[in-house]
């Protein structure tokens, strides 16, 4: 693989590195600062002359770092947090898990990209640890809530974009240059305590269950780094400024828990794309900044082999998943470490404490 990041060596300030497979190389002298912050911003002419000048420092000979010698830091300043829920898949699980014998998808999904704003100052690098937040939650048999450490914390699999050139407020930027404006993506790990979640969320959706903390592996690999395949259309037909040729990014992503894979699906699986992400995301006028992340929402496919989060994966804890150690999991405990991996993004870890 190979992205943009910023690292540091024992003793050293952080500093901008470009990876290629397991080796950083310092490209401080190209990317000043200790963030991408003003790289991102530069726009396209400037990453793709930025881009070049690493492609000739590599080919002279640069003497790299190996990457298991060096600290990972937060790669850009998150401007804004936007969460997506744009796998068909995983929205129709959690509507057949959440509104039995109603129709899964409500009746608005197919016809815009839903998401929210979340919280950027929460969003962590890969390796940090994440605590057990506490809130109110009430199971369906009590009468009132109580206040103390969620009980069902879960994982959310996801691909986040990241905002490089920003836009103008007030003017919504078309699907046709969407692209123009992202600069990369990320792996995303939103975490969820979905019994917090559960008693807050009608009826203006997620907060304390989800602000908390979101991962980001520590890498922002280029668009221009990831593969891309024709998708069948969309049906019913998007409205104008969401209407382009239909299309999805193709990696393969795995889930592993403790060491061992539970889960393995594709980005192939999000019904809406980034484009239309975009373009829905402005067309009231709100602008884009730079370090902005836009994260997918999380992507499961048709299989539960394929499900990119435990509430699924354990059917919110009715089928409990059997760990090669003999132990079960239906949501996370304490000590639990989670890793999200996909072989052109690298990884995003974090263990609960």
């Amino acid at each position: 693989m190979t992205g943009y990041g910023i690292f540091s060596r024992p003793g050293e300030a952080p500093r901008a590195g470009y990876r290629v497979d397991e080796s950083v190389h310092d490209v401080s002298n190209l990317i000043r600062g200790q963030t991408l912050d003003t790289f991102l911003g530069g726009g396209r002419s400037e990453w793709e002359e930025t881009q070049a000048r690493i492609d000739e420092l590599i080919g002279s000979g640069s003497d790299p770092t190996p990457l298991h010698s060096v600290q990972l830091h937060m790669p850009f300043s998150v401007a804004d947090y936007v969460d997506f829920y744009s796998s068909e898949e995983h929205a129709t699980n959690l509507g057949k898990i959440l509104r039995p014998g109603q129709e899964p998808l409500l009746p608005n999904w197919k016809h815009l990209p839903i998401g929210y704003h979340g919280r950027a100052g929460t969003v962590i690098v890969s390796g940090t640890d994440v605590k057990r937040p506490s809130g109110q939650r009430k199971p369906p048999d009590a009468d009132t809530p109580t206040f103390g450490p969620t009980q069902r914390l879960d994982i959310e699999l996801e691909l986040g974009f990241v905002v490089g050139s920003p836009s103008m407020h007030g003017e919504p930027v078309s699907i046709d240059e969407a692209l123009d404006h992202v600069f990369g993506a990320v792996l995303v790990n939103d975490w969820s305590a979905r019994d917090i979640q559960a008693w807050e969320y009608q009826p203006l959706g997620p907060f304390l269950g989800k602000s908390f903390a979101t991962s980001i592996s520590p890498w922002v690999v280029p668009l221009s780094e990831l593969p891309r395949i024709p998708r069948q259309p969309q049906e019913p037909e998007p409205l104008d400024y969401l209407r382009a040729e239909p299309w999805a990014y193709d990696i393969e992503l795995e889930v592993v828990l403790n060491g061992e894979t539970i889960s393995s699906t594709n980005t192939r699986h999000l019904y809406w794309n980034i484009e239309q992400q975009v373009a829905h995301l402005t067309s009231n006028g709100a602008s884009l900044r730079t370090g902005d992340l836009l994260a997918s929402g999380t992507i499961s496919g048709s299989d539960p082999g394929s499900f990119g989060s435990l509430i699924e994966l354990t059917w919110n804890g009715e089928r409990p998943l059997e760990l090669a150690d003999g132990s079960t999991r239906t949501f996370l405990e304490d000590g639990d470490e989670v890793t999200l991996h996909a072989d052109l993004l690298g990884e995003v870890t974090g263990t609960i404490v």
